[in-house]
């Protein structure tokens, strides 16, 4: 009797995703060329877009994105799961003056707006010296039908917010986000007074949440919301072309770890946030902090606090 529930419980909660797995889109993120060679553990490239690909006039509006056409890239992650130890949600910050293959210096984000997920990977390897083993893309909409998915996501502004740029309106103190107003809160940064790495750790925050519910008990004993997320997560999610199993079974311990306390969630080490350069305002990363913690990265080290 126990071995036919264990065998229910692995098939209803592999089934699901594996059932959802082919709904989701695919693009080629693998860099051409001389690349970085294999170390322990895992780094993948999550990126935020301001995609608006599939959002109607009304989802727009609802969402308050605008209807600006094209993809630009928000927000640059790494997940970084070594074989044991602790993870490492890290930022890389959008403005970061780096050097891009074939196109000179300019901001990291420039990269994607050149050449898409492949040539900001290529960025990504070149600048830190790591081989990235998977890229992940979601756009405003899938976003925030993955927190709807999960029933929103509790975060606790210290001051009340107000950002028509971003749609949002919200008081200070916790509350449950639904969608739209996760979007605008990870959106927004005008409003907020460290800028872009200000919204940076705020996007880490929601990050870390979202995973932590994602694999609540609650989420996973409900087979509507169980699928939902699934399903919601397979139409949302951009992956690269070559990611198989074994990717995703990476991405999803860094998940797990992450959900469950085991990861820590950083910021690329940063010597200049207001640099003056040819891309105009820039961030400088702390050359020799930074290059540590790749090469600590490198080597598999199971935690990354102390290079932060």
């Amino acid at each position: 009797m126990v071995r036919w529930v264990v065998a229910f419980l692995v098939a209803y909660l592999l089934g699901i995703p594996l059932l959802t797995w082919p709904f989701m889109p695919r693009e080629d993120a693998t860099p051409a060329g001389q690349r970085p060679a294999d170390t322990p553990g895992h780094v993948f490239v999550l990126a935020g877009s301001d995609s608006r690909e599939g959002l109607s006039e009304e989802e727009q509006k609802r969402l308050g994105t605008g209807n600006d056409a094209g993809r630009r890239t928000d927000t640059i992650m790494l997940l970084y799961v070594p074989p044991t130890g602790r993870a490492a949600l890290i930022s890389v910050p959008r403005d970061s003056y780096v050097a891009i293959p074939g196109h000179g210096k300019n901001k990291i984000n420039a990269s994607y707006a050149f050449g898409g997920p492949k040539l900001l990977v290529q960025t990504i390897e070149q600048n830190t010296g790591l081989r990235v083993d998977g890229f992940a893309e979601i756009g405003f909409g899938g976003f925030a039908n993955v927190v709807d998915a999960v029933g929103g996501i509790e975060m606790c502004p210290p001051e009340a917010i107000k950002d028509p740029q971003s749609n949002l309106d919200i008081p200070g103190g916790c509350q449950l986000m639904d969608g739209p107003t996760a979007l605008g809160y990870v959106r927004m940064r005008k409003q907020d007074p460290r800028g872009d790495l200000g919204r940076a750790e705020r996007q880490r925050e929601m990050v870390g949440a979202l995973a932590k519910k994602a694999l609540s008990p609650m989420t996973v004993i409900l087979p509507p919301r169980w699928f939902g997320l699934n399903w919601s997560l397979s139409r949302g999610i951009t992956v690269g072309s070559d990611t198989g199993p074994g990717e995703m079974w990476g991405l999803a311990q860094g998940g797990f770890r992450m959900a469950t306390g085991g990861g820590d969630t950083l910021m690329v080490p940063v010597g200049n946030t207001n640099a003056q350069t040819a891309a105009g305002s820039s961030v400088l990363w702390d050359a020799k902090k930074s290059k540590a913690m790749f090469e600590a990265m490198a080597r598999g080290e199971g935690d990354l606090t102390g290079y932060a």
